[in-house]
């Protein structure tokens, strides 16, 4: 696996003292104990030399918060996040924007500008855009996979989540044949437990907004 670790640049803290406030309620945040849990962490990942993770403050941060501050349930989660980079060719190799434009320009995968009321922020998947004789799921995964990747580096949404919304408009058998449950599965666990964020809901749509019964 290449070299991932980035030089150590200290973190200074960005959130409101209202977001700063949520933090500690909700994810076991003090910002008195910050410097220290963020060193507790990378001194698991130092204690594995063939884990070759990144241990930047900010990085490491993102687990931490995604996981209540629990210093063994944050690194099981960052152990997860490099296995599947490591496991999943179909979606991690050639894992730049560059190779995703094509995706992004028919609005398969968007992040929608601003966030809701509750400050999450919403990326609309919308597989019956895609034609599946263009190209294979995996790299409409790649491009919502990047998209999280983007958005989790603003620490507002480290606290205050995401949510992946599928719109189900236009998806047909054909569609539903080619995504397939290894997709699914694959996609549900990179999620859930292989990704540093709050993912608040996945829900699916009717499209506009309509919520599927």
């Amino acid at each position: 696996m290449a070299n991932t670790k980035a030089p150590q640049e200290k973190y200074t803290c960005t959130l409101s003292p209202a977001l700063q406030k949520k933090a500690e309620t909700e994810l076991n945040e003090k910002s008195a104990w910050r410097d220290r849990d963020i060193q507790a962490l990378r001194d698991m990942i130092n204690a594995r030399p063939d884990l070759n993770a990144r241990t930047d403050d900010g990085f490491l941060l993102r687990f931490l918060r995604a996981r209540k501050f629990d210093y063994d349930r944050a690194f099981k989660l960052l152990e997860n996040y490099y296995h599947v980079r490591a496991n999943t060719p179909e979606i991690f190799e050639n894992f730049l924007p560059s190779a995703i434009t094509h995706v992004l320009e028919k609005a398969i995968v968007t992040v929608l500008p601003g966030k809701d009321k509750e400050g999450r922020k919403l990326i609309i998947f919308r597989p019956g855009k895609w034609d599946p004789a263009a190209w294979p799921i995996y790299d409409n995964a790649r491009t919502l996979i990047l998209s999280m990747e983007k958005i989790i580096e603003d620490e507002e949404t480290q606290v205050n989540g995401m949510m992946v919304i599928m719109e189900a408009a236009g998806v047909t058998a054909n569609h539903a044949y080619h995504i397939g449950p290894r997709y699914a599965s694959t996609m549900t666990n990179i999620i859930q437990e292989a990704f540093p964020a709050r993912i608040k809901g996945m829900p699916t749509t009717l499209g506009r907004g309509m919520p599927a019964p």
